[in-house]
Parts: C-alpha cells; structure tokens; sequence
C-alpha cells in the first residue's frame, strides 16, 4: 500500500458514509480502519480480533453487520461467495487475487491481460456486469514447504 493510501481509504469511508446518512461511529471507522490497513483480506473473524484489542465491548455481530454495510456501500468487496467464510479488501483499484487452498492466505497481483479479457456475450443473460476480477487458487509456497501441497487422486 502507497504512502497516503490509508488516509484516501478512511476518507472515501467518511465521504460515504455522510452521503449514505449513515452515522459515523467509532466502531464502524476501527471496522472499516482494520480492513484497509491491510493487503491480508481479513475475513471477519479476523477483524472481530484486531478491532477488539482497541474497542473490548465490539461484539462480532457488529462486525459482520458492519462489514456486509460498507460491501454495500462500496467500500469493500468480497473475495469468494458469501456463504462460506468471507474474505474483504478495501482496494477497490482494478486488481485480482492468489488465494491458497490450504491456509487461506490471500495476496494481490495485477495483470494488464487479465483486466483486457473479454466477457462472453452469453453473461448479457445472467444480469448486468458490474465488474470482474480473476481468483486464482492453488497452494502457497508456504504450504507448500510445510508438506500441505495439493495432493490429487489419481
């Protein structure tokens, strides 16, 4: 992340939120402050603990409300489908994402060719496409090496 990059986060955070007439609490600036400080892609388990060690009395359902509002807002976006265990990413730049199968770590990688790719004309059916990303999954280095590589049955 670009030195000023936190502070144009937190600041696109309050500007929505004034626009959205949504009040600006503590809780809802430490939630969202969690998630853009970061390139890791909490879900929000993880930013249930980092927000907890500044504000004890958050409660994880208000972490959830919280992060499922500024989705809606905007402001973050998710990484795999709802229904499992979300991920979120305050970089709203035109980017996509390395996810590991194993740990669930998530990184950041551009890709000129990949942001050119051209969406079959069969989508037009499905809705209206707002945007794409690519998701790569596979096996960190990391696991790798600690012996959880991807093992396939033959």
């Amino acid at each position: 992340m670009g030195p000023g990059e936190l502070e144009l986060r937190v600041e696109r955070f309050k500007e929505a939120c004034r626009q959205a007439g949504l009040k600006l609490t503590l809780q809802r600036l430490e939630i969202f402050r969690e998630v853009a400080s970061t390139m890791a892609h909490p879900d929000a388990e993880t930013v249930f603990h980092g927000v907890r060690a500044r504000l004890p009395m958050v409660s994880l359902d208000t972490v959830y409300r919280t992060l499922w509002t500024l989705t809606d807002l905007g402001l973050l976006s998710t990484l795999g489908p709802r229904h499992e265990r979300a991920r979120f990413d305050a970089n709203l730049s035109p980017h996509h994402h390395y996810v590991c199968i194993r740990c669930g770590q998530a990184k950041d990688f551009q890709s000129a060719d990949l942001d050119a790719v051209r969406l079959p004309e069969s989508i037009a059916g499905f809705g209206t496409v707002i945007g794409a990303h690519v998701e790569v999954r596979g096996v960190c280095a990391q696991c790798a090496a600690n012996g959880k590589a991807l093992v396939l049955d033959t």
